[in-house]
């Protein structure tokens, strides 16, 4: 079969004016990057105030292994496949970090017949919000320290600082660095950090955001440390946050792009799934809900992580309420939640991960059982879907949809969007038609009155199925900070590793008789979440050893080659 980007570069694009004209928007609406991309105009929203809601279909996933399992096949597959069978629909997706681009996984755009384009400008700086992201977030950093350089008038504590620079690549060496070694003009020196452009809070803000308006006063409420009296310091107490507005305000303008199949993809914010809530912005989505009669967007990493968030933290800030939730399981990952297999990104699959092996499957099913039971849990229907791959065979998928049906799923279906498009997600299109319909009481996991240590609690139990929670002294301190300083409404934005229920990667399956470790937390005001940090969870990832960013390069024709 074709590498992902030869398909890609292969696909007949539509202008993006007529892809916009399809959906409903007209070109006065939009402003142009070139032929085949756009960003649209928020004034939109205000032509759109009276249009009726369509379905709001969420895609998650089990607990992935590094390599994924094709939630972003499955995302915009299911968007071709729906307009297959004739329905009106939009796909909103996060646009990708250049850090995984060049990193482990590659790009982000989907693969196969089930991809964004073009896929080059989608994993590539796009239109630059990525971009405006960091400056925004950099020069606010900036601003710290000049402000302690200057006489530090707010006598904001340096021990205190949480504020750290970014950038969008995966820099182990910028982790943890010293400032201010320059001498007195250069300003004091303090230890500070790295973090990759998408973990920024301006990034979360971005994707939080309601309007140009909200935006300015969630920057506004960013808590960049304390003063020596113990109160928080803001952008807005350094005059900071005016600019970084205006640095954003082309950001905020969702992005318009199309499937392989020519539909409508909106591709707008990026916010890290760990660190951030995971999920794409809340404007695109409105957007989409006003023009489309289906709207598919995707959380990031399993749906421990961003379908939770999105669940927990988008829908009770935007509002919005789906109508179902897609599991995407492989085969290959379930028997990797038998214990039995290590997955490295770079080395040969173990064989046994590629033929037939009902006993390792048996294993590891209970991940996906522990998933789907986790969806209902919220009073929405799920749709379970099998990603098939060439080497799966017929009795595995069997087995999975069986156990699937019979932990609560609505429905059970595979797919083949990879090697088929729109075509091979047939069965799942009609099943989330079906599964939109069905009735439903959709219920957040806890209430905004909940005290912080019930809302963690509820997630760490109910969510990933630990016996309790365990405190480190600092995040025991950050409790009785957050609610002296009003905080303990905010929701809760759990920190911890995608790869397992627990806050440990190399834990598999459904773990039980375990506890889970809050070392620390952390707010993001302006987003609107407070953020524990579970176990050894990094916020600026490294390179591996052998990286994809390897293999990228421009022919002689001067195109992208190598990019996944």
């Amino acid at each position: 079969m074709k590498s992902d980007l030869e398909i890609a570069q292969e696909a007949t694009l539509r202008p993006i004016i007529e892809v916009a004209a399809e959906i409903g928007i007209c070109e006065d609406y939009l402003e142009l990057y070139g032929k085949y991309k756009a960003k649209v105009s928020l004034d939109v929203l205000d032509a759109l105030a009276d249009r009726p809601q369509g379905r709001y279909v969420d895609v998650t996933a089990i607990n992935p292994t590094p390599l994924g399992e094709g939630k972003t096949v499955t995302t915009v597959g299911l968007g071709q496949a729906l307009k297959h069978i004739g329905k009106k629909v939009i796909t909103c997706i996060r646009q990708p970090s250049l850090g995984p681009v060049f990193g482990i996984k590659g790009g982000a755009a989907g693969g196969g017949y089930s991809q964004v384009i073009p896929m080059e400008d989608f994993n590539l700086h796009l239109t630059g919000d990525v971009h405006a992201v960091s400056i925004a977030n950099n020069l606010l950093a900036a601003y710290i320290d000049n402000h302690l350089h200057h006489g530090n008038q707010l006598d904001i504590d340096p021990y205190s600082i949480t504020w750290r620079r970014v950038v969008d690549l995966n820099d182990r060496a910028l982790r943890n660095v010293v400032v201010g070694l320059g001498g007195k003009l250069d300003g004091p020196p303090r230890e500070t950090g790295f973090d990759i452009a998408v973990a920024s809070e301006v990034m979360a803000v971005l994707a939080m955001a309601s309007s140009l308006q909200d935006m300015r006063a969630r920057l506004g409420r960013i808590v960049i440390g304390m003063n020596r009296s113990g109160n928080p310091v803001t952008a807005q107490d350094l005059k900071c946050a005016g600019a970084m507005t205006v640095l954003m305000r082309d950001a905020i303008k969702p992005n318009l792009m199309q499937n392989l199949e020519g539909g409508a993809v909106f591709v707008h914010a990026g916010p890290f799934a760990n660190i951030a809530q995971g999920n794409n912005s809340i404007i695109a989505d409105r957007i989409a809900l006003a023009l489309a009669d289906y709207v598919v967007t995707e959380s990031g990493f399993g749906a421990d992580m961003g379908a939770e968030k999105f669940l927990n933290i988008k829908c009770r800030a935007s509002g919005l309420r789906p109508d179902c939730a897609v599991i995407v399981a492989t085969v290959r990952a379930l028997k990797a939640h038998s214990g039995r297999f290590e997955v490295t990104p770079g080395k040969p699959l173990d064989e046994r991960l590629t033929c037939e092996d009902l006993e390792s499957l048996a294993e590891g099913i209970g991940n996906l059982e522990k998933h789907v039971e986790n969806m209902k849990s919220f009073g929405i229907p799920v749709v379970a879907v099998v990603n098939h791959f060439p080497t799966d065979t017929d009795a595995e998928h069997d087995f999975i949809k069986e156990h699937a049906l019979a932990a609560g799923a609505d429905f059970a279906v595979s797919h083949r969007l990879h090697a088929g498009g729109g075509v091979g997600g047939e069965d799942l299109a009609r099943a989330v038609v079906e599964a939109c319909e069905m009735p439903k009481d959709f219920r957040f996991l806890y209430p905004d009155d909940a005290s912080i240590k019930e809302k963690i609690a509820a997630i760490a139990t109910r969510i990933y199925g630990a016996d309790g929670v365990d405190y480190l002294p600092a995040a025991e301190a950050k409790i009785e900070l957050y609610g002296r300083l009003g905080y303990a409404n905010l929701p809760i934005c759990m920190a911890k590793t995608h790869l397992s229920l627990t806050h440990d990667p190399t834990v598999k399956g459904r773990p039980t008789g375990w506890r889970l470790p809050i070392r620390d937390i952390r707010a993001s005001v302006g987003a609107g979440f407070l953020y524990p940090l579970c176990g050894d969870m990094r916020t600026m990832p490294g390179l591996p050893k052998v990286p994809a960013g390897d293999a990228i390069d421009i022919d002689a024709d001067g195109n992208v080659v190598g990019l996944f």
